[in-house]
């Protein structure tokens, strides 16, 4: 229904056939009132994915590797190819399954990841002295000078993605990530 209203004043249509004129000052309260009410949803849902830790997580790892990426991958490096160089430089030589435990990875996928970076000559293969049927790892020194570059990148991405927090809201939240994933 319209209301034809003279003097172009605003009305109110209350229903099929009323409609009133709403004064100035009336208009402008209204207008406010409804300028302040929060907007909702006629059925909101009961798991929101903003508030979704999981997308939180993927969404900040999706950033994470984005700006770790951002300059070019460091000599060519996944992050899992990264994180794998990494512990191993830690450990100082591991087994493959060793490592793989340590990067949190499954076997298959370790096993992509080693012969890889030993194909590219950043792996060192070797056999344990104490049982020779062991295959041991350990950064070659080509490895090691990709991942001193990587290291850097990973650095600065950390620190970019991290930027908004305090230093102890950082802690803070490296500490509650690894009482997750305890």
């Amino acid at each position: 229904m319209t209301c034809s209203v003279p003097g172009g004043k605003v009305a109110l249509v209350l229903g099929p056939a009323e409609c009133r004129t709403i004064s100035d000052p009336d208009l402008e309260l209204l207008v406010d009132a409804v300028r302040n009410q929060e907007i909702v949803a006629p059925n909101p849902p009961a798991y929101r994915l903003d508030e979704s830790v999981g997308h939180l997580l993927r969404r900040a790892h999706q950033r994470h590797a984005s700006l770790f990426q951002d300059r070019g991958a460091v000599g060519g490096l996944t992050s899992t190819q990264f994180a794998t160089l990494l512990k191993l430089a830690e450990l100082g030589q591991a087994t493959q399954n060793a490592l793989g435990r340590a990067v949190a990875l499954d076997p298959a996928t370790i096993q992509g990841v080693v012969a890889r970076l030993r194909d590219r000559g950043l792996l060192e293969v070797g056999r344990d002295p104490l049982d020779r049927r062991t295959v041991v790892l350990s950064l070659a020194p080509s490895g090691e000078a990709v991942l001193a570059e990587a290291v850097e990148q990973g650095r600065r991405a950390n620190e970019q993605l991290l930027a908004p927090l305090s230093v102890e809201e950082r802690m803070m939240l490296v500490g509650l990530l690894r009482r997750l994933l305890a």
